[in-house]
């Protein structure tokens, strides 16, 4: 077994909670108590507060003033108003992109997205998926050269990433999103507006009506 290399205190910290959260070892809303991590990791408290932070970065913990910090527990109001706010900016970011014409490198670094996600689907690795999948968006995000879009687009894309994270979604993605990526891709290279946003939302909705059903399923 290869041997994991942390940078520093923290990385150790975070890379173990990440993991015990992602793999639901710590359930949605379960405290997270500065002091005890620490104890049980060997550290001190502070790189447990820098892993905290990162983590709520990423919307997978949420830190309460004066309560401390628990495991993200997103709820399906949450889940909805935050596509529902992703749809309209990526409408945006599509309209953008097609409006400016997209140059070869940029075409293949999304190329390179889809050939990424299409590999991780095939080893069954949700975070490369994940991974690749958000750098597909961003892209397209960044085509438009619209900079203050990119940084809301890339907030929104790890908050519904966390959303897949606390559902049983992943194969839900595995069955649509590359499919829907190419075609979104095509209509883009076609500088085809009304069909790249039209693709867009199809997708986005798609992807909410999945996770919603997932989200519903695991509360019965």
């Amino acid at each position: 077994m290869q041997q994991r290399i942390y940078n520093t205190s923290s990385d150790f910290v975070y890379l173990d909670l990440r993991g015990r959260i992602v793999s639901r070892e710590l359930k949605p809303a379960q405290r997270l108590l500065e002091m005890k991590i620490a104890a049980a990791m060997g550290v001190s408290r502070t790189p447990v507060r820098e892993a905290l932070r990162r983590l709520a970065s990423e919307g997978l913990v949420k830190i309460v003033p004066n309560s401390g910090a628990r495991v993200a527990s997103p709820t399906a109001g949450e889940m909805e108003n935050a596509y529902r706010v992703r749809e309209y900016l990526e409408d945006l970011s599509v309209e953008l992109a097609c409006r400016s014409a997209i140059d070869q490198r940029t075409l293949g670094k999304l190329d390179d997205s889809l050939r990424a996600a299409e590999s991780a689907l095939e080893k069954g690795d949700r975070d490369a998926f994940l991974e690749a999948n958000s750098a597909f968006h961003r892209l397209i995000a960044e085509a438009g050269k619209n900079y203050v879009l990119c940084d809301y687009i890339e907030n929104l894309m790890l908050r519904t990433n966390v959303y897949i994270f606390f559902s049983d979604s992943f194969k839900e993605e595995e069955d649509y999103s590359l499919k829907e990526h190419r075609s979104i891709l095509r209509a883009i290279e076609e500088r085809d507006l009304d069909k790249a946003q039209e693709r867009m939302r199809e997708h986005l909705r798609r992807s909410y009506r999945a996770l919603s059903a997932a989200s519903a399923a695991a509360q019965n």
